[in-house]
């Protein structure tokens, strides 16, 4: 009779393990719901698994998500300090994009976060690397590859020279999907410093006139320039979008002396302003 009862604990035993592992994998594999593998990035140590929404990279903005796996104990990382360097090869230079810092997702347990603006690609969307360095229980390890970066459809980022011999970079970062209504948008910009260093650009105006060319160049009601908002190190403002089609959104880049650095109104005579971003739908 005790082996009646051995037997199904040991089954129930055995079964309670085997459906707790396979819980974890499906935690673990949640964590990058609605995400799109990029790329593997690999060392001897560890693979470094790089996800968008959309499985690319492109010119513009890119919201990246991040997960390392132990290649031995085949487990992702719950706690790493992870910094990133992308760099693009040109035939007689090199040089970096703005990114932010990679920082932890609050409600995951793997996944860490961050953006890169790429301005620029090469010819068959090559050129550029991107080197992952992060540090594990005070172990520091890098991994570093090749990349492709595709041209996006529109110019949703422009980079410039202003009146004050600055390289200015600006980047849409919203809306992301435009709706006929009056949209938050949102640019991001930034300076070049040098090669390496992009600093956000502080409490200057970005000007907003957006137009439709295929319609009269007309403009739309209810438009709100765009101001520099501490907390999040970007321009917020609002664009109203009438009808979907093409809409040019004509900029002036104005300082914090209220010199315009880069843009001119738009007038019968000039139709469109020389800073400017795209947006269709």
């Amino acid at each position: 009779m005790k082996l009646i009862y051995i037997l199904p604990v040991v089954f129930l035993t055995f079964f309670i393990s085997c459906s707790s592992d396979d819980d974890n994998d499906t935690t673990s594999l949640n964590e990058i719901e609605n995400l799109i593998k990029v790329k593997d990035i690999t060392n001897d140590t560890h693979t470094i698994e790089i996800y968008t929404q959309n499985g690319k990279f492109y010119t513009g903005y890119n919201n990246i998500s991040i997960r390392i796996k132990d290649n031995v104990e085949k487990k992702y990382i719950e706690s790493a300090t992870i910094s990133w360097s992308p760099m693009m090869q040109m035939e007689t230079m090199k040089h970096s994009c703005p990114k932010s810092e990679v920082s932890k997702v609050s409600d995951k347990n793997t996944v860490y976060n961050g953006f890169i603006i790429y301005q620029m690609t090469g010819m068959n969307n090559t050129g550029w690397s991107l080197k992952i360095t992060y540090i594990i229980d005070n172990q520091e390890y890098e991994a570093e590859d090749t990349i492709m970066v595709m041209q996006s459809d529109k110019q949703n980022v422009t980079t410039i020279m202003g009146s004050d011999d600055v390289k200015y970079i600006l980047a849409l970062l919203e809306p992301s999907t435009p709706k006929i209504a009056v949209n938050d948008i949102i640019i991001g910009l930034y300076k070049m410093e040098n090669i390496m260093k992009f600093p956000v650009v502080e409490n200057y105006t970005i000007a907003l006139d957006p137009r439709m060319p295929s319609m009269g160049n007309h403009s739309s009601p209810n438009n709100q320039d765009l101001t520099y908002s501490i907390k999040e190190q970007i321009y917020n403002g609002k664009l109203s979008l009438t009808m979907s089609g093409y809409w040019m959104l004509n900029l002036k880049l104005i300082n914090d002396k209220g010199l315009v650095l880069k843009g001119e109104d738009i007038t019968d005579s000039n139709t469109q302003s020389s800073l400017y971003l795209e947006i269709e739908f």
